[in-house]
């Protein structure tokens, strides 16, 4: 069943690569996600990551910037870079919110940035916008 966001518009299912170190905040906001009903993978690490966008192919990537391996901008470089995921959105989500963070983050490709924790409203208007990108009416 699609759900609705904040604008009451229904929201295609969606898949989702969900990167981020922090085992709790991700298992948290994989549940979020799964409960809206988007299909959901997990990776703790960039190179995880990039493996992973290979063989799932993403609409949507929710990136944290601190990664053990290399830094979500990184990724997010490597991710565009991919024919899996290059038309996907891409998320930060971060705990970085200076101005010079918002802009490396958008020079490395980021179509949004989020700081944390999450805002779910936030999230899920950004996900409502993906998934019409994704499946246009």
């Amino acid at each position: 069943m699609a759900q609705t966001s904040g604008h009451g518009a229904a929201v295609k299912p969606l898949k989702v690569l969900l990167v981020d170190d922090n085992l709790d905040a991700a298992h948290t906001l994989q549940l979020f996600l799964r409960a809206a009903g988007h299909e959901v993978e997990i990776a703790y690490c960039g190179a995880d990551a990039v493996d992973l966008a290979r063989v799932f192919a993403p609409d949507v990537c929710l990136l944290d910037i601190g990664l053990p391996d290399f830094d979500g901008n990184e990724l997010a470089r490597r991710l565009r870079r991919l024919p899996q995921a290059t038309g996907a959105t891409l998320i930060a989500m971060t705990g970085y919110g200076r101005q010079q963070d918002r802009d490396a983050a958008q020079a490395a490709g980021f179509d949004h940035y989020m700081v944390k924790p999450v805002n779910t409203v936030q999230l899920s208007d950004l996900l409502a916008e993906a998934a019409e990108a994704q499946h246009p009416r």
